[in-house]
């Protein structure tokens, strides 16, 4: 059984629709078991996905000689099916590319924008007080621009060898024949019944007449979306861009959901449809001792948070940061809560906002940020620093991402490595479907608040910016770009410190990457440390709490999912909180 706990999010958004009445939840623990797994090891080549259905499709497409593109899109269309509250062809995402032949890295930004006409004001109600999630978060309005379905056919353009077709083939057979529906999307639809339901779209996809979630085991078939497969298929993401399924998204966006208790519409037009693009941007890339660590820059903060928090760790000896003291975990909150300071002020779509990218990787400052922390004690309270290059202060917002979200890790056979994390945002996204597929609620991304104390804020709504992000699709270099680590998480802001104290695990203590992936979390994202329930680092609580740290112990969902290069083969480790596998020959 896949552990199956809500992220901390849907905690708080189950625990308010339980108090107003609205909805009832069942006990978010109920089905909190992992899955023991062991680590994978293989020769050639290896997929590392969410939903076995979706490693073996990309497996499948590297067995057929297939690069490591190919195969995160094939996986990605088998995720738009098997799990829909995740990712998928209504989203956005990052994906990291390593050409081993070229030595050549590139990001590809398929992230989602705001709409033209959307501006500062979005998230604000009638008072000018930021709305709250249920007003905001569920309709039209927070629905952004779609990258996705851009974003594969731009890294096929570059770097596939199958015909683009071709890797439509096993999402298109599933939706048309079935698959098992899984525990953890059984349990999703069960514990959310009284909120997903109220959606017309969900409630008619994915319940049954009487009102009863689908069951595990309960074959679903999804026509529509086997229509929409098809036509991509055929015609490339102009069927998705333009023509009819374009007016089907625009017409769904702008009139909300379609429940009286939700009319909340957006204001989306073809032509921000048709004028999307994908952005190929530089790897941001940083050192963390004898390690390279590259991934996606603004308008995510990912491969700057990892780079930032490791980078603070770099002057502690790595022998004295063992995972059986508290200090390790103290030292690890109190980066965490730096580098998420700076995320807050600095941090936002490079188009719109003057990011000091290098100044808050410039190992300089990360030592002088390192030397405000107090070996022992906790500081409760945390300014943005002052890194090389900035040029105006901004409003902290402190906005949160939602855990929404789904990685992989794919090598293929040549040595080409693909860091791919992908996303609709909020679980089921904004509840709202076209052409079979979740359309993403990512706008929520954004600051709800465009001005604090006078500052812009960094990530504040604009029309056609990018909302910021903290996916973090890493691929980790060891000596002279020799290829060490593919690695990165859903979990919102979370991401960060899931990545971070993974990658420290396997590679300063040693851990093989199932173990590193399956260490219990710690995250600070600026205010309380929390400490994963469950796992060794929950028995830190007094220690941690003595040293000043407001802890709260409480489930954690990541869902890492990590290739280690070791010279036996390639090492495969999928997180035991989710149900993914890892897949190679």
């Amino acid at each position: 059984m896949p552990d199956l706990k809500y992220p901390r999010f849907f905690c708080l958004l189950v625990a308010f629709l339980t108090l107003s009445g609205v909805a009832r939840a069942a006990d978010p623990e109920g089905e909190s078991k992992r899955i023991a797994k062991q680590e994978v090891v293989t020769h050639k080549y290896m997929v590392v996905a969410a939903n076995p259905l979706a490693s073996k499709a990309g497996a499948d497409m590297l067995a057929l000689g297939g690069s490591a593109a190919d195969a995160a899109i094939a996986a990605q269309l088998v995720l738009t099916l098997v799990e829909p509250q995740s990712s998928g062809l209504g989203g956005g995402g990052f994906l990291t590319f390593y050409d081993h032949a070229t030595d050549k890295l590139v990001v590809y930004d398929g992230r989602e924008t705001a709409p033209a006409l959307d501006g500062p004001g979005l998230f604000l109600g009638p008072d000018g007080q930021p709305m709250s999630f249920m007003d905001a978060g569920i309709g039209g309005r927070p629905v952004g621009v779609p990258g996705i379905v851009r974003l594969l056919e731009a890294v096929h353009k570059d770097y596939g060898k199958l015909p683009w077709a071709k890797l439509f083939e096993p999402a298109i057979k599933l939706a048309e024949d079935g698959f098992a529906v899984t525990p953890r999307l059984n349990w999703w639809l069960s514990s959310a019944k009284d909120y997903l339901i109220d959606s017309p779209d969900l409630k008619n996809h994915y319940y049954k007449p009487d009102g009863s979630p689908l069951a595990v085991g309960d074959i679903y078939k999804a026509p529509e979306l086997a229509k929409t497969l098809h036509a991509i298929a055929e015609r490339g993401s102009a069927a998705f861009y333009t023509g009819p399924l374009a007016d089907e998204i625009i017409k769904t966006v702008n009139q909300g959901v379609g429940s009286a208790g939700h009319p909340n519409p957006g204001a989306m037009t073809l032509d921000d449809l048709k004028n999307y693009q994908v952005i190929k941007r530089e790897a941001v890339c940083g050192n963390y001792r004898r390690y390279e660590i590259c991934g996606a820059g603004p308008p995510s903060a990912g491969a700057i948070g990892v780079i930032e928090l490791l980078g603070m760790l770099q002057r502690f000896d790595p022998v004295q940061l063992t995972p059986q003291v508290a200090r390790t975990y103290h030292l690890f909150a109190e980066a965490s809560r730096r580098t998420f300071a700076d995320r807050d002020a600095y941090i936002g779509d490079p188009a719109m906002v003057d990011v000091p990218v290098k100044g808050l990787i410039d190992p300089s400052y990360l030592l002088v940020r390192s030397g405000s922390i107090d070996r022992t004690q906790a500081t409760p309270n945390v300014a943005p620093g002052d890194p090389p290059g900035k040029h105006a202060d901004a409003g902290a917002d402190g906005s949160r991402e939602n855990a929404g979200t789904s990685h992989m890790s794919i090598v293929d056979e040549t040595g080409n490595g693909v860091s791919f994390t992908t996303t609709v945002n909020g679980p089921f996204g904004s509840h709202l479907m076209a052409g079979g597929f979740i359309l993403n609620n990512q706008l929520l991304d954004f600051s709800f608040r465009p001005e604090i104390n006078g500052k812009k804020t960094a990530n504040r709504v604009e029309g056609g910016k990018r909302p910021r992000s903290s996916m973090a699709p890493l691929i980790v270099f060891e000596g002279h770009r020799h290829l060490r680590l593919l690695i990165g998480s859903p979990g919102g802001s979370k991401i960060i410190d899931y990545v971070a104290l993974a990658m420290i695990a396997h590679l300063d203590w040693g851990l093989g990457i199932q173990q590193a992936v399956d260490h219990g979390n710690v995250v600070n994202t600026g205010t309380r440390t929390e400490l994963e329930q469950d796992t060794p680092v929950a028995d830190f609580s007094d220690a941690l709490t003595g040293m000043g740290h407001q802890i709260e112990v409480m489930s954690e969902t990541s869902g890492l999912h990590a290739i280690a290069v070791m010279k036996d083969g390639l090492h495969g480790g999928a997180d035991g909180r989710r149900e993914g596998i890892a897949i190679g020959e």
